[in-house]
């Protein structure tokens, strides 16, 4: 019953992250259709959106108290399929068949998912939190976790290598990081809302520091990999790589398929392919769309080779530049 109500959370959670989602998008339209656009935190909409964000997420977070981390993260699918249904509704968006076969994987995916499960108690105690983080399976882990990063932040920072596998790369690698975290602190709390008091131990404080440390470099990297790349790519990849690196870290940490049959284990990881699959479905060949930003045509500048145009900085009340060394050109 504490897995079912875990499961239930998470995905009430992640479809009314779509809702919000949606919502905010249907705001940002409305405001730039009127003839003086304003601010999109003066807007009501808008705000709503951010509510209902805010709740969904808390209703996340709290889902891991509940049930395993291999059963949570993966229902992230349930934001992609809802928002591909919804947006129908709110952006008067048209059905297409493949949102129709990605959503049939999908909630087969999720199906599975939920029937083959890992069934481990969910009543982390900080002393127990403790013994996790010395045993050394979890050390080795951390140690490969922390070379494989650097390594890619050498070739992002050094080599200016900022290709999407990159970038997403990192981002997983800090969510294994958060998510153990998250359980931890999200189990700490419930058993002290039930009256066994954990929140004295320094490991509950410890895990709110990683928490926090950790969900701020990933949102650096995410806004980076947003910034570069269309979002049709950036949505599957990233819930490909957060899914398993979530599922890796509770097996590792939390040993939550210690016990688990073979068969169970195939389907389950059957279940996450599925899913995987239908959430490719649905971003692929999927029109992302665009505010008509008109184009200058700067003609012939003496000094400087143009062979486009230039399009206004879009978070800017100005035209941009061209880059010129020469200070007589300036």
């Amino acid at each position: 019953q504490t897995q079912l109500l875990g499961v239930l959370l998470a995905a009430a959670s992640n479809f009314l992250i779509s809702v919000s989602l949606n919502i905010q998008k249907c705001a940002h339209l409305r405001l730039a259709c009127q003839t003086e656009p304003k601010p999109y935190y003066t807007s009501k909409l808008w705000w709503c959106g951010i509510t209902l964000l805010g709740l969904a997420e808390v209703g996340n977070f709290t889902a891991y108290g509940f049930a395993p981390i291999a059963l949570v993260a993966p229902l992230g699918c349930v934001s992609v399929i809802g928002s591909a249904f919804i947006s129908v509704l709110f952006l008067k968006k048209n059905m297409r068949a493949a949102d129709i076969l990605g959503g049939a994987l999908t909630v087969t995916g999720t199906y599975l998912l939920v029937t083959f499960a890992p069934n481990v108690p969910q009543e982390l105690t900080a002393r127990g939190v403790q013994n996790y983080l010395v045993r050394w399976p979890f050390l080795l882990y951390s140690i490969l976790e922390i070379i494989l990063f650097c390594i890619l932040l050498y070739f992002y920072k050094r080599k200016a290598a900022k290709h999407i596998v990159i970038l997403l790369m990192m981002v997983a690698l800090l969510a294994s990081l958060t998510i153990i975290a998250v359980k931890a602190v999200a189990s700490m709390i419930t058993l002290s809302a039930k009256g066994m008091m954990q929140l004295t131990y320094p490991v509950f404080y410890i895990m709110i520091v990683l928490m926090a440390t950790s969900c701020a470099f990933q949102v650096k990297f995410l806004t980076q990999a947003m910034h570069l790349y269309k979002t049709t790519a950036v949505v599957p990849i990233n819930f490909v790589f957060f899914t398993t690196s979530a599922i890796i870290s509770g097996i590792i940490f939390y040993q939550e398929f210690h016990s688990a049959a073979l068969l169970s284990v195939f389907m389950f990881l059957f279940g996450c392919l599925l899913s995987f699959l239908g959430v490719f479905v649905i971003a692929r060949n999927k029109k992302e769309e665009h505010l008509q930003i008109p184009f200058v045509d700067c003609g012939h500048i003496p000094g400087q080779k143009l062979t486009a145009k230039i399009q206004p900085d879009s978070h800017s009340s100005c035209y941009g530049t061209l880059n010129n060394e020469d200070n007589s050109m300036k």
